[in-house]
């Protein structure tokens, strides 16, 4: 049952990015690792539509916060009004109250508001005014950003890269998805308006079946392997050991979406690069997938 979920799920959302199965199923993993999705391209890729189709298709409650160079913290964590009637400050619940944040453009606002989410991205929790308030479970954060270069545009600091276990590139389309989109087959259905194909209890149990997945002392030093180089590296920043963690989730949740509950070296392999590449970069996306690439040739799993 488990296993069919998951394919209506990546069927349903192959409607709404045509030609791009890869990176759909990296979406999904990352979100059956528990993690937090990076999607970055530029404008009018489907970066939007695919963070909407997955909120919609998962049936969680999301919301979707536009980020501007102007936008404040309390317009992301909410604010303390001071109520007349009752002689005390009310906490008003921002938009980080939902299991699913879409934070569109998240590298147009101001590294302060960027930080708001640091909390809450790494305790599921946000502290305002001294007082902790917990966030809703299952929680995750999808950011789409536009490419650093292009104006009015602020980096990530490294900091909160650190926090997205996984960060995709959707690219152009081929030829021929191009042209069936044009030709309106097989886009029907916007992200926005899609049926829900699992719903939040199933996706927390599908959550801990992958927790379940088991890896070998072998493949685990594999890991360790891949971590440890990205140190030695005389550029770019190495592989933090929350790194470590988010990628031995990630190849257990790609492992067990292809059926198995055991990881196998290409489960590592597949999943490398879109955990590693954001954190490895130092001064353009093109480092990070060197580097990445770099890593995966140069090392070789004893199994």
């Amino acid at each position: 049952m488990s296993h069919q979920a998951i394919t209506a799920l990546l069927a349903q959302l192959e409607q709404v990015l045509l030609g791009k199965p890869q990176q759909i199923k990296l979406a999904i993993t990352c979100i059956l690792a528990k993690g937090h999705l990076l999607i970055e391209d530029l404008p009018g890729m489907g970066k939007t539509s695919l963070s909407q189709g997955l909120a919609q298709s998962l049936g969680l409650s999301h919301q979707r916060v536009q980020f501007t160079s102007d936008m404040l913290p309390a317009d992301i964590l909410g604010v303390s009004i001071f109520d007349k009637e009752q002689s005390q400050f009310v906490f008003h619940p921002g938009p980080i109250f939902k299991q699913m944040v879409l934070a569109d453009e998240i590298n147009r606002a101001s590294p302060k508001t960027q930080s708001a989410l640091l909390e809450a991205m790494a305790e599921q929790q946000i502290t305002v005014d001294g007082i902790t308030h917990p966030l809703p479970s299952p929680f995750f954060v999808i950011a789409t950003q536009n490419p650093s270069e292009q104006s009015g545009t602020f980096p990530l600091p490294e900091s909160q890269l650190d926090r997205f276990m996984m960060r995709l590139s959707i690219g152009y389309p081929d030829s021929e998805a191009e042209l069936a989109m044009l030709k309106g087959e097989g886009t029907t259905v916007q992200g926005n308006h899609l049926p829900q194909c699992i719903d939040p209890m199933t996706l927390k149990n599908l959550q801990q079946q992958v927790l379940d997945v088991k890896a070998s002392d072998a493949l685990l030093n594999y890991i360790l392997a891949l971590i440890n180089g990205s140190r030695q590296l005389n550029e770019g920043y190495g592989l933090s050991p929350r790194a470590s963690k988010s990628l031995l989730n990630a190849a257990k949740a790609w492992a067990f979406i292809a059926g198995r509950h055991y990881i196998v070296p290409e489960d590592v392999q597949a999943v490398f690069p879109a955990v590693a590449e954001h954190r490895l970069r130092h001064v353009s996306q093109q480092q990070g997938e060197a580097l990445s690439h770099k890593l995966l040739n140069s090392t070789n799993p004893i199994l």
